[in-house]
């Protein structure tokens, strides 16, 4: 595996060898029943094993990969005869413990391979491994073998060598220019470009996954506000997100943001751009009222629709 030194960023931890997980060195056993299949996740000398069991047989797998930082939850893949595997079982902090992970159904009575894990099939190896690592794909070819784990600054920025000799040389204008800022991006293709892991409504038009299962798919659901008309720089996902920080969990931490657009009077009048009508009930904590939260079934954790509107009182969820 390619040896790198990187920023600890919030994103580095979206990918981690399975032995280096710290979640999993916290528990050295886990455990979880479905049906007739009783699953584990527990230390061994070569790394995490993951078995199942149906009572009478059992199969395990070292595990290779822990997908997450373990903040809403953590998945695991591993390899068997040189293809990836999706694990049955997710570990949610909601519970602490495993349940059945996202999109997957209780494993089917007497089918112990299946019960293990979902192969991930054709190109699904190469797409989820490129938002959660960092140069498995190069020329064209996945290689998971030299990857960078975690979301590094090239995922983003590209490749920085040519970067980093020129601003070492305090050639600063020639090293901005060797690499991508995507803070410099139009609204549109700005959003697009965090969507390219967050999904867009054209991942949504592809994979058309329907209801609650949708709202984590913040840049697809922030382009359907009234707010974001056809792109409107207050309103892109880097406008109220640091991609180097930590996410801001404070409510009032985006009043800001949302009062760039939505004041009254002669301030009002001083936004540039149009200005949105102003709240009648409060300028404080904006997003409790008008970015809902809702619980996907079997998630254990709640997420923020980011379709920001006026949310009625046991309104459905907008599709």
């Amino acid at each position: 595996m390619k040896a790198a030194t990187q920023p600890d960023t919030p994103m580095a931890g979206a990918a981690t060898p399975a032995g280096s997980a710290s979640l999993l060195r916290k528990h050295d056993l886990l455990m979880f029943h479905s049906g007739t299949y009783e699953f584990q996740i527990s230390a061994g000398g070569d790394g995490p094993v993951y078995s199942v069991s149906d009572g009478r047989n059992s199969l395990q797998q070292v595990l290779a990969w822990a997908f997450g930082t373990g903040e809403v939850g953590q998945t695991y893949v591993f390899q068997k005869e040189g293809k990836f595997y999706e694990s049955r079982v997710s570990f949610y902090p909601g519970v602490q413990g495993l349940d059945l992970t996202l999109g997957h159904h209780a494993p089917t009575a007497n089918d112990l391979a299946g019960a293990l894990g979902r192969l991930m099939a054709g190109p699904e190896a190469r797409l989820c491994f490129g938002c959660h690592t960092t140069a498995s794909t190069t020329n064209g070819q996945f290689d998971a073998t030299r990857l960078i784990p975690g979301v590094t600054c090239e995922a983003c920025h590209g490749p920085g060598a040519r970067h980093i000799i020129a601003m070492k040389q305090k050639q600063i204008e020639p090293g901005l220019q060797a690499i991508l800022n995507p803070g410099k991006l139009g609204p549109v293709d700005s959003v697009d470009f965090c969507g390219a892991c967050h999904r867009t409504a054209w991942d949504v038009a592809l994979a058309s996954p329907v209801g609650i299962a949708n709202v984590r798919f913040q840049p697809y659901r922030l382009e359907k506000s009234r707010c974001w008309g056809k792109g409107d720089a207050r309103l892109t996902c880097v406008a109220c997100h640091d991609p180097h920080q930590q996410l801001v969990r404070d409510p009032s931490a985006y009043d800001k943001q949302c009062l760039s657009c939505h004041l009254s009077g002669s301030d009002a009048e001083s936004t540039r751009g149009h200005p949105g009508k102003a709240c009648p009930r409060s300028t404080s904590k904006c997003v409790t009222c008008h970015m809902a939260k809702y619980e996907i079934p079997g998630s254990h954790a709640q997420f923020t629709d980011h379709w920001i509107r006026i949310v009625r009182e046991n309104a459905p969820y907008p599709d």
